[in-house]
C-alpha cells in the first residue's frame, strides 16, 4: 500500500447560498453547512483510502462567522491522519461575498471517517505523509484530538490518554 499526502485527498466543493437554506437572520442553517461538510470530507476520506467510507464521529466544528443569503461558500477537505482504519479529514469554510470578491475564512471542522471493505468491516488505509507546514501541524495534534475524543466517548481510559497527559505537563 503506497503512502500518500493530503493533497491527493483534496476536495473542493463550492455552494451559493440560497433562501430555502437560511434561517431567520439570513444566514445559512448550520445543518446544512454540516452536511455539506460532511460530503466533502467523505470524498477526501475515499479518495485517500480507495474504498468506501463512514462517517465515524463529528469532532470539532466552529461556526466562528455567520454565512450571508447569496455567499459562495467553498469547502475544502483533506486527510490530516490516518490510525489504522480511520482517518481525520479538516473541512476548512471559505465565504465569498460575489459583489466585492473578497473571501475570509469561516468555519472549520474536524470529521473522523472509517474505511470499508467489501463486506462492510473496517479496512487498513493507507499512511499519510504531510507536506506543508499547515499539514504536519493538523498531522502533529492529531494524536491529542483523537484521544480525547475516545477519552470522552469513553473508549479510552484517563490513565492510557498518555498524548493529553504530555500536552498537560506544559501547563
Amino acid at each position: 500500500m503506497k503512502s500518500k499526502s493530503p493533497s491527493d485527498s483534496r476536495t473542493i466543493m463550492t455552494t451559493i447560498v440560497l433562501t430555502n437554506e437560511t434561517n431567520t437572520c439570513n444566514n445559512m442553517f448550520g445543518g446544512d453547512l454540516l452536511a455539506l461538510m460532511d460530503r466533502a470530507c467523505a470524498i477526501a476520506a475515499q479518495r485517500h483510502a480507495e474504498a468506501r467510507v463512514v462517517t465515524a464521529s463529528v469532532n470539532h466544528v466552529s461556526f466562528s462567522l455567520p454565512i450571508p443569503l447569496g455567499s459562495t461558500v467553498e469547502v475544502i477537505a483533506k486527510v490530516s491522519r490516518v490510525f489504522g482504519s480511520s482517518m481525520e479529514i479538516f473541512a476548512d469554510i471559505w465565504v465569498e461575498n460575489p459583489l466585492n470578491q473578497t473571501k475570509i475564512k469561516s468555519n472549520e471542522g474536524i470529521y473522523t471517517f472509517v474505511a470499508l471493505d467489501e463486506n462492510m468491516k473496517p479496512q487498513k488505509v493507507p499512511e499519510l505523509i504531510p507536506e506543508t507546514e499547515e499539514e504536519i501541524f493538523r498531522y502533529k495534534g492529531a494524536k491529542q484530538r483523537r484521544e480525547l475524543s475516545l477519552l470522552l466517548s469513553g473508549r479510552l481510559k484517563p490513565s492510557e490518554a498518555y498524548e493529553l497527559k504530555k500536552l498537560l505537563k506544559k501547563f
